[in-house]
């Protein structure tokens, strides 16, 4: 269902994965991963996505790197040039807009890839006119986004468990964009870790919570892109 592409980002190019539904057209999302890379899980979301109607185009940050090893991941995720990964989420935007044919475009992200859905909205209120963070976490402290630029409606599935987000944290975030007039609805989800929906990790996976998570994300996308 779907296959690597090259795409063009300010001058040069990206890759990424792209899934497409059968017949070619959908609502165009871009995907963001997790600190891990472009991992299967991932290109197993965008094939997701695409079975109900996407055109969802992962880029891969990492350039080609990827890894399972957790001390390896945050080396990866605090090694990555943000400018670079911006202008390839932006990238991905322009590209996926184009392949679907609308320039209402959709992000969601994971872990990392959650926090930097919330940037990317925020640098690209022009086009994403939806955003879905999961558990998303943003890590470096010279990219805390221009909340005020936010213009898409937000749904954040976070975990009651998290060590890395913690609901604490959520009611923080939600409390900011509450104070800016922004449509986010951040839902701390009972009794689950970080990585929840993340079914390729059986020790934090939580198949009840990722299908009712799934199916909110699902009808908030068709929402506010369809």
């Amino acid at each position: 269902m779907g296959e690597m592409i090259e795409f063009p980002s300010n001058g040069s190019t990206a890759t990424g994965y792209l899934a497409t539904p059968d017949g070619g057209s959908g609502i165009p999302l871009v995907v963001i991963q997790e600190w891990w890379g472009l991992v299967p899980h991932i290109e197993d979301v965008c094939d997701r996505f695409a079975a109900e109607g996407f055109v969802a185009l992962a880029p891969d940050l990492y350039r080609g790197e990827s890894t399972t090893e957790p001390d390896e991941a945050g080396k990866l995720m605090m090694a990555m040039n943000l400018d670079q990964a911006a202008t390839d989420m932006a990238g991905a935007v322009d590209e996926v807009a184009r392949r679907a044919g609308s320039d209402r475009v959709g992000v969601t992200g994971f872990c990392m890839g959650g926090g930097l859905a919330l940037v990317l909205a925020c640098k690209r209120p022009d086009k994403v006119k939806a955003c879905v963070p999961w558990y998303g976490i943003i890590p470096w402290e010279h990219a805390q986004p221009d909340w005020s630029a936010l213009g898409a409606p937000v749904l954040g599935h976070f975990a009651e468990l998290d060590g890395f987000f913690s609901p604490e944290k959520v009611a923080e975030l939600q409390a900011t964009l509450d104070g800016l007039g922004k449509d986010a609805n951040l839902v701390v989800h009972p009794g689950v870790d970080h990585a929840f929906f993340n079914d390729t990790r059986p020790e934090v996976h939580d198949p009840i919570t990722s299908a009712a998570a799934w199916g909110q994300t699902l009808a908030f996308l068709r929402t506010h892109l369809g």
